[in-house]
């Protein structure tokens, strides 16, 4: 079930960035998907029955890996960034721009 959910937030993410035609809304599409993929991973990451390293006292058990958390701890940090990016490019766009519709704006630009 938890999935199928996650998988419902990527599809809504990836078919908000082909049909929306604003370009923030194209940006928080993307920010959906990548929330969805970043779910999707940490659901695989985890499992039952995995101790944490440093908080664990029994030595004989299963230890979790910390890499998959570092991956994930960078992806959402390199998102960020690349939303913010992004926005600033819309904001630029803006300022020439009275509209942030793709289609207005490549008639804009049209020679």
């Amino acid at each position: 079930m938890l999935e199928a959910c996650i998988l419902a937030t990527i599809l809504c993410g990836f078919f908000g960035i082909i049909f929306k035609k604003n370009l923030v809304m194209k940006i928080i599409s993307m920010d959906v998907m990548s929330t969805g993929v970043i779910a999707y991973y940490v659901l695989i990451a985890a499992r039952d029955g995995l101790f944490t390293p440093i908080l664990a006292n029994d030595k004989t058990g299963l230890y979790a890996d910390p890499v998959p958390q570092a991956v994930i701890l960078t992806a959402i940090v390199i998102g960020f960034s690349i939303q913010a990016l992004m926005l600033v490019g819309v904001m630029k766009l803006a300022q020439d721009n009275p509209t942030l519709e793709s289609t207005e704006i490549e008639k804009n630009n049209m020679p």
